[in-house]
């Protein structure tokens, strides 16, 4: 059954590759986001993703629903972690399941691209020299005390 959820803990990547799988599949495309070291020159230590949960679930589902009118036949589920991560810690693993691979991959980056324009995740950056809460996803909106101000998109 496909999951469109956020999560404190790690994410076991084969649960949500094994929710997308269906007789009708012929390809199944997973993309696994992880935390980078280097950051436009800068090195990380780690990064803190937060949210609020059930409205970026909500959001997850509605990218799944897109998805499911867009390519029709295919199954995905969104699963993003929030919390401190390490280097090389899962932030996310989307899964796609379609009839042929062309599909899987189209999915898969509309996913992607989705989540950072729709969904209500932050993030903060730890660096060698610093810290700096980030804001949204696409880096365009600041959130220096640490989430959206009221009234901020």
């Amino acid at each position: 059954m496909e999951e469109y959820s956020i999560t404190s803990e790690e994410i076991d990547v084969s649960a949500v590759i094994n929710s997308v799988i269906h007789p009708e599949a012929g390809a199944v495309n997973t993309f696994i986001g992880t935390v980078r070291e280097f950051t436009k020159g800068k090195q990380t230590v780690s990064l803190q993703y937060e949210a609020y949960a059930s409205m970026a679930e909500k959001q997850l589902k509605r990218i799944g629903d897109e998805i499911s009118e867009k390519w029709p036949g295919i199954k995905s589920s969104i699963v993003h972690r929030i919390g401190k991560l390490a280097i090389s810690d899962i932030a996310v693993v989307i899964a796609v399941a379609s009839p042929h691979r062309a599909e899987s991959y189209e999915a898969s980056r509309y996913a992607i691209e989705r989540i950072k324009q729709i969904v209500p995740i932050w993030k903060k950056e730890y660096w060698v020299n610093g810290e700096e809460w980030i804001g949204d996803q696409l880096e365009n909106n600041a959130y220096p005390h640490g989430k959206p101000e009221e009234g901020s998109k």
